[in-house]
């Protein structure tokens, strides 16, 4: 699968179902992902890398293994370490929105 950008310096490879989409999404070494919200739940896990996640006025810094939960419309906001992360991201109801994103030719960084 061709990972699409979703913004600078972070891509991700998606399936979608029917009624959620799951994210394996790669984000580079100290890159920012700006506040935000969207209608969609999100539940996400690092499985490499760092990175300090806000979400309202709460911020976390998570490595491996750490977890989240950003119920819908609610601003949050990612920046990761200075090796970057690997995050597996699932959303409800489906990232209709992903659909026009652009595509980029890269090897993945994960699995290994």
């Amino acid at each position: 699968m061709i990972p699409q950008q979703i913004w600078e310096g972070v891509l991700g490879r998606s399936v979608h179902g029917e009624r959620i989409t799951m994210g394996v999404i790669e984000l580079d070494a100290s890159s920012v992902v700006p506040e935000h919200s969207h209608e969609n739940e999100q539940l996400g896990i690092v499985l490499s890398g760092s990175l300090v996640f806000r979400v309202g006025e709460e911020a976390q810094e998570l490595g491996p293994g750490g977890t989240w939960r950003i119920p819908a419309n609610v601003p949050h906001a990612v920046e990761t370490g200075p090796e970057g992360a690997v995050v597996i991201d699932v959303f409800a109801p489906v990232r209709d929105d992903w659909a026009a994103l652009e595509r980029r030719e890269r090897p993945p960084r994960w699995p290994e």
